[in-house]
C-alpha cells in the first residue's frame, strides 16, 4: 500500500492517514478531505473538512504532497497550510478531551472576509482562505494563533520541507532503511513539545497520549536515546521536568502531567470526583502514581546524559533523589534482587507481574552501574555500596533467575509459587546492562531469534510479520487484564518497535548477524498496512496502537549508533 522511495519519502496511490506532530499543533490528516486537530496542553480543537486531494501521494514527516497540492505543518508556530483545496466546514470540539466532564460554553464562530475565527474555551483557531491555499492556525490565545497566521504560505511549506530534510539522517541507505530512519528520527524529534511561549514542555509519548498532556519516564527514556546526539539540551530539560515527579522516598509515577490551565482543571475535576481515580493518580501532577520502573529510568537517564555530554549539573542537583531511589530498591529486595509487588505498574501495565521481574532487574543493575559511575566523584560511599550491590545482584541473577531449560523468566515469585517462564523481549534489559555472562547472553539471543522472530516461528500462525514481544502467550490468565488477555495482543505477543530496537542493538553490539530483521521488518509491515509513521505496537489479528510513538524511534537510534555496520549490510 505504501512504497518507500530512494529519497526516503513514502508514496501511495491511495489516501492514508498522515499523523501530524509539530511542537504545538498535532492531528490526523486524511487526504480524502478532513483533518482532526489538537493543540498540545490545551486539547482537541475540532474537525476541518476540505475538498479531497487527488493522488498519488508522497509522504514525509509532517507533510503530504500531491500533483495538485498537499499539506504542510510549520515548526515555528502551530499552523498548517493546505494547498489546492477548498474549505468545506469546521466542527469545533465540545470538550477538550474525550474524558472531559466539565461544562463548557459553546464555541463562538465569527467570520470576517476570508478569515474565520473559532473561540473555544481552551484555545483559538483561525482559518483563512488565500486563493488555493487554506491556512489553519491555532493557539492557546489569540496572540499565538495570529503569530502563526502571520506566516506566508511559502514560509510554512519551507519550514516543513526543511524539517523533513533534517529527519533524513541516513541518506546513504536503501529505501526501506532510509525511510525507517527518517520516520524514526521524526518520532523522536516530534515528541519534543513546547508551550505557548516556546518553552520545553516535555517529551510526548505519542499522538494518542496527549490528554491530559503528560510526559513519561519510561517512554521518554527510550525516546531520548536518539535525542542524546540530536538534541542533548532537550534531554537535560526532560530530566529537570521528570525530577519534579520523584518523591523524597524515591517513588515516581509513570508520567508527569504538563497540561495547560483548562485541561488541567478538567483533569483535576475528574481525578477528584470519579471513584478510584485519586487512588491511581495520587497527586495532582501524577499520571499513574508509583510505577516500579520509573525511578530506575530516572537514574539511567542521568547516567546516559553525563556519558553523552560530560555535563554533571543535573546529577549535582538530583543526587538526593538518586540516593533515595537506591535505598528504596534495596528496601524492596528479597534474595538479593528487588521484588516487585503484585500490581500492573511497570511497562507491562496490563499484567500483574510479581516478585523477580527480569525486565525490572535488568534496569536495576543498569541503574546500579550508573550510580557507581556518577558517584565516583559525587558520593564515593554510595558508589561503593552500589558497586557491592551490583555484584551481589549479578550473582543472584545467576542463582535465582536462571532456569533449568535455559534463559530467564518473565517473572518469578517463589514464595507465592508464581512463575511465568515464556520468552520475552523486555527481559533483554538483562543483556543490555550486562547482568548475565556473555555466553548465556548469546544463548538467549539465539532463543529470541528462533522463537520471537515470526519468520522462524510458523507455529504462531500469522506468517512473517515481525517480532513478538512474548511467546508463547501468558500461561496465567489471572495475571492479565484488558487488551493483554487476548493472545498476540498488546503485551501478549504484539510487535513493539522499541523492543525490536532493544533486540537489534544487542545483536549489533555483540557483532552478531541478523540485526536487520528487527530493525526493519516492523516498518515493512507498517508500510504494507498503510500505517504512516512509527506506530506504538501491532499484530496481524488485532491491528495497531497509536500513530507516531516517540519510543518507536529506538530502531532508528540503534541504526544511527551503529551506522557503519548497518550501511555495510547484514549477513543474515
Amino acid at each position: 500500500m505504501l512504497t518507500p522511495r530512494p529519497d526516503g519519502r513514502v508514496e501511495s496511490q491511495v489516501a492514508v492517514t498522515l499523523p501530524i506532530m509539530a511542537p504545538r499543533l498535532q492531528g490526523e490528516l486524511h487526504a480524502d478531505g478532513r483533518v482532526e486537530l489538537a493543540l498540545w496542553g490545551a486539547g482537541d480543537l475540532g474537525r476541518l473538512r476540505f475538498s479531497a486531494l487527488a493522488g498519488p501521494y508522497v509522504h514525509a514527516p509532517n507533510l503530504v504532497a500531491t500533483p495538485s497540492g498537499g499539506a504542510w505543518a510549520a515548526q515555528s508556530d502551530p499552523v498548517l497550510v493546505l494547498r489546492g483545496v477548498a474549505y468545506r466546514g469546521f466542527t469545533p470540539s465540545r470538550k477538550c478531551a474525550a474524558w472531559d466532564r466539565t461544562a463548557h460554553p459553546r464555541s463562538r464562530v465569527t467570520r470576517r472576509g476570508d478569515r474565520r475565527r473559532i473561540d473555544l474555551p481552551w484555545a483559538v483557531l483561525l482559518i483563512e482562505t488565500r486563493g488555493d491555499d487554506l491556512v489553519v492556525s491555532a493557539g492557546a490565545d489569540l496572540d499565538e494563533a495570529e503569530r502563526g497566521l502571520g506566516l506566508a504560505a511559502e514560509t510554512i511549506v519551507t519550514e516543513a520541507e526543511h524539517y523533513a530534510a533534517h529527519c533524513d539522517q541516513m541518506a546513504e541507505a536503501d529505501p526501506v532503511l532510509r525511510s525507517m530512519v527518517m520516520q524514526g528520527t521524526h518520532a523522536a524529534l516530534s515528541a519534543v513539545r513546547r508551550d505557548e511561549r516556546g518553552r520545553f514542555d516535555g517529551l510526548a509519548a505519542g499522538l494518542a497520549y496527549s490528554a491530559p498532556a503528560r510526559t513519561y519516564y519510561r517512554d521518554g527514556y527510550w525516546t531520548l536515546q536518539l535525542l542524546l546526539t540530536a538534541a542533548p539540551a532537550v534531554v537535560h530539560a526532560q530530566i529537570d521536568l521528570l525530577a519534579a515527579g520523584v518523591q523524597p522516598d524515591g517513588e515516581a509515577p509513570s508520567g508527569v502531567i504538563v497540561s495547560g490551565p483548562e485541561m488541567a482543571l478538567a483533569w483535576e475535576t475528574l481525578r477528584t470526583t470519579v471513584f478510584g481515580y485519586d487512588w491511581i493518580h495520587k497527586r495532582r501532577a501524577d499520571w499513574w502514581s508509583d510505577h516500579f520502573d520509573s525511578p530506575l529510568f530516572f537514574v539511567l537517564a542521568l547516567g546516559d546524559y553525563v556519558r553523552a555530554t560530560g555535563d554533571v549539573e543535573p546529577v549535582d542537583r538530583n543526587w538526593p533523589f538518586v540516593r533515595a531511589i537506591y535505598e528504596r530498591y534495596v528496601g524492596l529486595s528479597r534474595d538479593g534482587l528487588p521484588a516487585k509487588p503484585r500490581h500492573d505498574r511497570d511497562w507491562a501495565d496490563n499484567v500483574y507481574r510479581a516478585g523477580h521481574v527480569s525486565y525490572n532487574i535488568g534496569l536495576w543493575i543498569g541503574a546500579l552501574d550508573a550510580i557507581v559511575e556518577l558517584g565516583a566523584g559525587q558520593d564515593p560511599d554510595l558508589a561503593a555500596q552500589a558497586g557491592a550491590t551490583a555484584e551481589a545482584a549479578r550473582a543472584a541473577v545467576a542463582t535465582q533467575l536462571k532456569r533449568p531449560h535455559g534463559g530467564y523468566p518473565d517473572y518469578l515469585d517463589t514464595p507465592a509459587d508464581i512463575a511465568e517462564d515464556h520468552l520475552t523481549l523486555d527481559s533483554l534489559t538483562l543483556l543490555r546492562h550486562d547482568a548475565v555472562p556473555g555466553a548465556e547472553a548469546l544463548e538467549v539471543l539465539e532463543s529470541v531469534r528462533r522463537r520471537l522472530e515470526t519468520r522462524h516461528n510458523p507455529g504462531q500462525g500469522f506468517g512473517d510479520w515481525g517480532m513478538m514481544c512474548a511467546h508463547p502467550p501468558f500461561s496465567r490468565r489471572g495475571d492479565l487484564r484488558s487488551k493483554t488477555v487476548f493472545p498476540y495482543r498488546y503485551h501478549n505477543g504484539s510487535d513493539w518497535p522499541w523492543l525490536d530496537g532493544l533486540y537489534a542493538g544487542e545483536r549489533l553490539r555483540r557483532g552478531l548477524p541478523g540485526w536487520r530483521y528487527p530493525l526493519t521488518r516492523w516498518w515493512e509491515f507498517c508500510l504494507s498496512q498503510g500505517w504512516m509513521g512509527a506506530v506504538e505496537y501491532f499484530s496481524p489479528p488485532w491491528g495497531r496502537g497509536s500513530l507516531l510513538q516517540g519510543w518507536s524511534s529506538l530502531p532508528a537510534a540503534v541504526a544511527l549508533a551503529h551506522r557503519e555496520t548497518v550501511l555495510a549490510g547484514d549477513a543474515d
